[in-house]
């Protein structure tokens, strides 16, 4: 764990309200610093593995499994829609005719086809996949809270950033957009472990990271005198104590960062070669993707590429199916393979997992509007990782792809595949809600055998 998450627990003793908003202990009931040191030292999170990362393509309104890693090239047109399957370097195994880029480099990948929740209510999706957890029914108007951790939030907390000064999670270009895409945040273990967002395009002339650089009027020295804010914190009474602890972990984190030069390098895009920049695809998920590389490769141990968006109804002025798909996935592709590419070529496809999902599939059968509508029985999610065993297909859906015939993934085996990649037991963390209840990191859930040998 790197120092500033050190400096952001307390000891569990004697924490008055100052020193509450100082040390940035967690939420209500959360891990102290003595507890994360237990966690390590019993392996439910591996100190072996601290030099692993993630980047996540989080693709927010639901890709169609047919059009992308799944075709269905025997199936009723109705079914396998307008595109052809292509060959791939995997013999028998066919991608879609818009994913040349990963079908050349098919050995170096693995498709689980057959990742399913039953949902189609993008809420639900959402929030199962980003955090591994569904739980109750959400009803309004509180579906929209977010009740556990994300992946990257959790992988932040409990395994900080792989370098000193580096932000641990960050999401580029932004959050925003898709559909319901809402969770990707810290939920009860504090806003300090919330992602660092760019909120900049990278393929844009104007790209710059705002939080890198000071306000007008404002100097280093103004920012280190925070005693007149702590002064007046600690006037408001107990029941603000989480927007102090997270308003604390946002400003210093923030502070840390305007201090790095490190991570001013990370995010200088401008310094790659035109080559390499042109081989991730001069558009947004490209450049992103390229971001995304630098920050794991400058010592960032999460980083989510928001793809949006990918809700393709044909109905109520929504794009259809066609081109929906002829307008994301050659760009997705392009990124991908050029991320994997870049990766194998610099050494760090080994320690680096790449995932590609987004909440759910998309229905089978192309309604009456030449779109698909939202399909939680079977669909695909593509994790690269040269530290796995690459060059497989997991599971089998039907001949029309509407449901699993063999091999069923669950959200939280697709989290607990992650988790272990990043050297954390899930199952073996527990962490305390804003009840102060005693929650496991996932309930249940299995890392996918098939690609751990």
């Amino acid at each position: 764990m790197n120092q500033r998450s050190s400096r952001s627990m307390t000891d569990c003793s004697g924490i008055t309200r100052r020193n509450f908003v100082q040390a940035g202990a967690l939420g209500a009931g959360g891990l102290c610093l003595a507890d994360l040191l237990k966690l390590k030292a019993e392996g439910a999170v591996s100190s072996k593995q601290q030099d692993t990362s993630v980047i996540l393509f989080w693709l927010s309104g639901g890709p169609g499994h047919m059009e992308t890693w799944d075709p269905k090239p025997e199936a009723p047109a109705e079914y396998r829609g307008p595109f052809q399957p292509i060959a791939t370097s995997l013999s028998g195994v066919q991608f879609s005719e818009l994913m040349p880029g990963q079908a050349k480099l098919a050995e170096h990948l693995a498709v689980l086809r057959t990742v399913n929740h039953g949902t189609g209510d993008h809420t639900k999706g959402n929030h199962w996949m980003l955090t591994g957890f569904e739980g109750p029914a959400f009803n309004a108007p509180d579906n929209r809270v977010q009740r556990r951790p994300s992946i990257g939030s959790a992988a932040s907390f409990l395994r900080g950033a792989r370098l000193e000064g580096m932000p641990p999670y960050v999401g580029v270009p932004h959050l925003r957009g898709g559909t319901d895409n809402l969770f990707h945040y810290s939920s009860y273990i504090g806003g300090g472990f919330d992602p660092f967002i760019v909120n900049s395009d990278p393929n844009t002339s104007s790209f710059s990271v705002q939080n890198l650089t000071l306000a007008r009027g404002l100097t280093v020295d103004r920012l280190k005198n925070r005693q007149e804010l702590l002064s007046s914190l600690d006037q408001l009474p107990r029941r603000h104590e989480k927007l102090i602890r997270d308003l604390d972990e946002h400003q210093q984190k923030a502070f840390d960062l305007l201090y790095s030069k490190g991570v001013r390098s990370a995010f200088d895009i401008e310094d790659e070669p035109a080559a390499v920049r042109d081989s991730y695809g001069r558009h947004t998920f490209g450049q992103s993707a390229l971001l995304a590389r630098r920050l794991v490769e400058h010592g960032s141990t999460f980083v989510t590429v928001n793809c949006v968006p990918w809700d393709h109804h044909g109905s109520a002025g929504r794009l259809r199916t066609e081109e929906g798909a002829r307008k994301l996935i050659p760009p997705l592709d392009a990124a991908i393979s050029g991320l994997i590419r870049d990766l194998i070529d610099r050494g760090l496809y080994e320690k680096t997992l790449v995932v590609a999902m987004g909440e759910f599939g998309r229905t089978p059968r192309i309604n009456q509007h030449a779109g698909r509508d939202h399909w939680g029985r079977t669909f695909s999610v593509m994790m690269g990782c040269g530290g796995m065993r690459m060059g497989q297909i997991i599971g089998r859906s039907s001949s029309r792809g509407e449901d699993v015939v063999e091999r069923p993934v669950g959200p939280q085996d697709v989290a607990a595949t992650i988790y272990r990649h990043l050297g954390i037991d899930p199952q073996r963390v527990i962490l305390r809600d804003r009840l102060d209840r005693p929650m496991p990191l996932l309930d249940t859930g299995e890392p996918v055998s098939e690609l751990f040998g």
